[in-house]
């Protein structure tokens, strides 16, 4: 932010392991909505998540994909914290 730019979490590409499923890349998505409502609460200017309609058959990164099923439910959360730490200073409202 010192360089006015914003700050964008990438919460399925932190949980990505390289390598993790031998000749690809593994990945744990269980973790991926506990660090985007971390990061939120930290708090961050955006958030970036890869979902797929069926993330175990996605083309690429899927294992660290979010099922889009679960999107809206997150997003309210990911709002909700929004709305709370900003009103705390730490937000960017």
């Amino acid at each position: 932010r010192s360089f006015g730019l914003p700050v964008v979490f990438d919460a399925t590409h932190s949980v990505q392991l390289p390598g993790g499923a031998g000749s690809c890349s593994g990945g744990q998505r269980e973790f991926a909505p506990v660090l985007a409502r971390a990061a939120v609460a930290a708090g961050v200017d955006g958030i970036f998540m890869e979902v797929h309609s069926d993330p175990d058959c996605a083309l690429c990164d899927g294992p660290n994909s979010l099922h889009l099923r679960d999107l809206k439910k997150l997003l309210v959360q990911l709002v909700a914290i929004h709305k709370i730490t900003g009103s705390l200073g730490t937000g960017t409202e």
